[in-house]
């Protein structure tokens, strides 16, 4: 967006509420920038006239007063949205085209959000480097450094907001997705809490968003600012935004093993953040997780790559009745993501799924349910990647160690 406009959530729908700025002309801002900065292959569709029509509509006061009224945001291309295909960036589902919104963004497009465009991806949501060779979609950029990956698989999100093409936007989290892209384009990611399933769900978008895990898929919001997430957040639950919360006197969490193996220059930032929060009165409480990453291993791949069968389900609740798991299948693109789908169509942990999901699940929400409880834990700290953002042009190497940092970085934090 221009210099001149707004640049967080809040301030921005502040701004066309006041009449300070139309609705259409940041909208335009936001459009002019995604065109401005489109090599970095951050949006698969630029949804450039609908948008200023919407915007329109705002500024003629018929929808003025929404508590989202004129805010561009992004939506990560596995989102439903009726008006538009839904992608999950694979070219089998380029042009589907599903019959109904997923219920969190359409929260946020009944509060007045408008949306510019639909965020590129990791192709179905199965890495973290947004690395897509779909020809439609292609590998997304850092906008920080473009020979470097943006995280994933919300890359295509995560790019966008950090290239000031808008404030926030949603993404989509299994195992860190909306989490490490996040961390490695300097915004902010959330994961709303799964729980059981049900009504410990904080987002409920079952069935439309193209999945990966029932178990463990969410959407998730994205910012520029834990502002701009947090407002994001209260439209899509209907509850007040949450408060900040002064930090003297809470306790933080630091298990050794999150913290072994980092970059250097990484472990620098990281521990200067961690005395930064010493000095405002944080107690930081050092105590280890023995035996989590061990645990987490009889959990995250066995549930995420058998659940991936939820696919079907997907296509009928949504509508999409020409394509088959199969023709997905078939026309996948990235070679790192068509070699996991074929442990899925083989069922490869087929055996493993009921002990992780009735055994070795129950245990590891204990094991951090125990960590809190015992140490009398407020929240964990740790660093969401053990590394900054790895080149794209690491042959055999930038990928691979994406893969570890998610393995040992995310998974385990999404029991």
């Amino acid at each position: 967006m221009a210099d001149s406009n707004p640049t967080t959530a809040a301030d921005i729908v502040a701004a066309v509420r006041d009449k300070k700025i139309r609705a259409v002309d940041v909208t335009k801002a936001a459009i002019a920038r995604a065109e401005q900065v489109k090599d970095l292959n951050a949006l698969i569709i630029l949804n450039k006239d609908p948008a200023i029509a919407a915007a329109a509509e705002i500024d003629e006061g018929s929808r003025g007063a929404l508590p989202l009224a004129g805010l561009p945001i992004v939506v990560k291309d596995n989102i439903n949205t009726a008006d538009m295909p839904t992608s999950a960036g694979t070219p089998a589902l380029q042009n589907a085209r599903t019959s109904r919104n997923a219920p969190s963004w359409d929260r946020l497009l009944k509060a007045g959000a408008i949306m510019i465009g639909k965020a590129n991806m990791h192709e179905l949501a199965f890495g973290i480097t947004s690395t897509n060779l779909a020809s439609f979609a292609g590998p997304v950029k850092n906008p920080y450094d473009k020979t470097r990956i943006p995280g994933g698989s919300s890359g295509g999100t995560a790019a966008a907001i950090a290239a000031g093409i808008v404030s926030c936007g949603l993404g989509s989290d299994t195992g860190g997705s909306t989490r490490v892209p996040a961390a490695l384009c300097g915004i902010v990611g959330l994961r709303p809490s799964v729980g059981n399933g049900g009504a410990q769900r904080r987002y409920d978008d079952a069935n439309l968003v193209v999945p990966i895990s029932h178990t463990r898929d969410t959407v998730g919001p994205m910012g520029r600012t834990v502002a701009d997430v947090a407002l994001l957040d209260s439209v899509i639950t209907a509850t007040p935004m949450a408060k900040i919360e002064p930090l003297r006197g809470k306790r933080f969490g630091i298990p050794a093993a999150f913290w072994s193996g980092l970059d250097r220059d990484l472990e620098t930032v990281t521990r200067a953040a961690r005395a930064k929060l010493a000095d405002a009165g944080v107690v930081l409480v050092d105590v280890d997780m023995p035996g989590l990453f061990e645990l987490d291993a009889k959990v995250s791949f066995p549930v995420a790559l058998h659940e991936i069968a939820d696919i079907p389900a997907y296509l009928e609740a949504s509508g999409i009745t020409d394509v088959t798991l199969a023709d997905i299948v078939a026309g996948i693109a990235s070679p790192d993501v068509k070699g996991v789908f074929g442990a899925i169509t083989t069922d490869a942990f087929g055996a493993a799924y009921q002990d992780a999901i009735t055994v070795h699940r129950p245990a590891l929400q204990k094991m951090y349910e125990a960590y809190f409880r015992d140490n009398n834990l407020d929240c964990i700290l740790f660093p969401t990647t053990i590394a900054p953002a790895p080149f794209r042009s690491m042959p055999g190497r930038g990928p691979a160690r994406c893969r570890s940092m998610a393995a040992r970085r995310c998974r385990h934090s999404t029991p």
